[in-house]
């Protein structure tokens, strides 16, 4: 049998702003995180396919539940390919903690469909990669929006509003994110189901909030871009305060948060679902934030991620 390795990637994602208020007709910005990666390595090997990944390590068909979104697309995209399930390893390396709000599973069908692809010599086309992506998430998700595939698959920052089409925005900040683990796992169904509780039993209030972080994300996209990043640290914070009234934060989200601008964030917000997860801080220079990095790591946050926005980027 002749050796034969494939390997297909796939980046992370963070919401900038909008979360939650995106259920409800508001827009939302989120940008690609290419310091966080997945890749997907498949190897031809003799006998049953075997499975190497975070939650599991095994017989293909032994994988658990909530592994099949994965399982169900590389099932079926191996039968569109008229191929049988055998004589080949998957090895899935992630720097993506799962279950954080960063695009974990989104990028993980992603680069296992490229992998796939490649291994069996079948040309891809982002159309199909898009199919196949979006049947892994309505499967881990259940009626997720598309943003998380739309922005891996295609690595440029998205302003999204409900039901309509994605549209790119320009993305060159004169700053650094400062993105941190708090080690805790988001709790997006939770915290979903806490928001439609608050407007259906105190809807002027919950409405309002909602309003003013569709307004908050709009404000965010001027100030980028004017490149603004004094006005943007602003708009985060405010925009946390109003996610953390819609009780969609939790303590040490909160204390991160507060962390992170005690030294010297220009602003910092929860990103993602939620009670759990990660947050974002806003730096104006990478020495603040490797100093910000620091403080977090000292306060609790189980890893920090620094990403330059476009600053000296050629």
């Amino acid at each position: 049998m002749e050796n034969k390795t494939t390997i297909g990637t796939a980046i992370g994602k963070i919401i900038l702003i909008g979360e939650h208020a995106v259920v409800y007709g508001q827009p939302a910005l989120a940008i690609p995180f290419p310091e966080t990666k997945i890749q997907t390595i498949i190897n031809r090997k003799k006998g049953p396919i075997t499975l190497d990944c975070f939650f599991y390590k095994g017989l293909f068909h032994n994988a658990p539940e909530r592994l099949s979104g994965l399982t169900t697309i590389i099932k079926e995209i191996v039968n569109s390919f008229n191929e049988e399930l055998e004589d080949f390893d998957i090895k899935i390396i992630s720097s993506i903690p799962p279950e954080r709000g960063m695009g974990s599973s989104a990028a993980v069908a992603v680069a296992t469909v490229r992998a796939l692809y490649d291994f069996f010599d079948k040309p891809l086309i982002d159309q199909d990669l898009l199919k196949w992506s979006n049947i892994s998430e309505k499967i881990v998700h259940g009626n997720p929006s598309g943003i998380d595939t739309a922005i891996i698959i295609g690595e440029t920052p998205l302003y999204y509003i409900k039901g309509k089409a994605f549209v790119p925005f320009p993305f060159k900040l004169d700053a650094y994110l400062i993105v941190a683990d708090t080690g805790e796992l988001g709790q997006t169904q939770a915290a979903v189901a806490s928001v439609k509780k608050l407007i259906e039993f105190n809807p002027k209030e919950g409405e309002n909030i909602i309003k003013q972080l569709g307004i908050l994300t709009d404000n965010a996209k001027t100030s980028i871009k004017i490149n603004d990043i004094v006005s943007l640290g602003k708009t985060m914070s405010k925009a946390h305060t109003l996610l953390d009234k819609l009780d969609v934060s939790n303590e040490t989200l909160n204390y991160l948060v507060s962390v992170a601008v005690e030294n010297g964030a220009l602003g910092a917000k929860l990103t993602g679902g939620g009670r759990g997860g990660c947050m974002i801080a806003l730096a104006a220079t990478q020495q603040q934030a490797r100093f910000i990095s620091s403080k977090l790591l000292c306060n609790g946050a189980k890893d920090t991620w620094i990403y330059n926005m476009g600053v000296d980027l050629l």
